[in-house]
């Protein structure tokens, strides 16, 4: 395991958010901010409950998540299609540097970027409505592994992408409507039973679902399902990353 490779690109990628420090950290602390005062404050208050939850501390997971994976997905998308733009990739790929190790080192500086993002919403969210975690422990890990999942796969869109505007299609047509939908502001449960059911395709629902009962305890989706769904997911961004480094799709001319 070349330490040192990993560790150069860790790095370097953490000193991107350095520079960027008001687009990467301070721009969703601001905008989630304003999505506790307006929904939490002013439309929480028309909602009593929801499974016993204050309608402010229900959507903190659903908030925390939507940042995440946004963030999750720009951070590696950026990360790893800026070399493919300067040509530095070539370098990467004829130094002594593994596929694996290169996964280490921009797919982790991206994740850890998501995980302090999301402690930090989780720390401001605490301004605005008071909340108990239930499963601190399993908050964590779902967080750890939802944030690696999405860097994962901003990590493949980086590599499919051929110019800047392709690194924002998929986070903003399909990702961003998602976990709107997936209920980030709301419980499937209040779906009549069709649109439940069309719900449960949405593959943010189990990402929300078990976050969420890592807070409360409550879920619109087993547990063991939303775990084993985001399992599943990320098992197959990997297999697709281990498919283009085989290939060389994208990446060698």
């Amino acid at each position: 395991m070349n330490l040192n490779a990993i560790r150069a690109i860790y790095v370097n990628e953490l000193a991107r958010t350095r520079r960027t420090l008001f687009q990467s950290i301070a721009a969703p602390v601001l905008s989630t901010s304003l999505y506790f005062i307006v929904f939490g404050s002013a439309i929480g208050g028309r909602i009593a409950t929801i499974d016993g939850v204050s309608y402010g501390a229900f959507i903190v997971p659903g908030l925390i998540l939507l940042a995440v994976l946004s963030e999750s997905v720009s951070n590696a998308s950026f990360g790893i299609y800026i070399p493919r733009f300067t040509g530095a990739i070539y370098e990467l790929l004829s130094a002594p540097v593994s596929v694996l190790e290169m996964l280490l080192g921009f797919v982790g500086a991206a994740a850890t970027k998501s995980v302090l993002l999301g402690l930090l919403i989780l720390a401001t969210a605490r301004i605005f409505v008071s909340f108990d975690i239930v499963h601190p422990l399993w908050a964590v890990a779902f967080l750890l592994l939802v944030s690696i999942t999405f860097s994962l796969l901003g990590f493949i869109i980086g590599i499919w992408a051929d110019g800047f505007e392709k690194l924002q299609v998929v986070p903003m047509m399909v990702i961003s409507p998602l976990t709107f939908l997936g209920g980030t502001f709301y419980s499937i449960d209040m779906l009549p039973p069709l649109w439940r059911t069309v719900a449960l395709v949405n593959p943010i629902v189990y990402l929300v679902s078990g976050f969420r009962w890592a807070f409360y305890g409550k879920a619109d989706v087993e547990v063991a399902v939303s775990l084993g769904m985001t399992l599943a997911f990320t098992l197959a961004c990997v297999a697709a990353i281990a498919w283009i480094f085989r290939t060389g799709y994208r990446i060698r001319v």
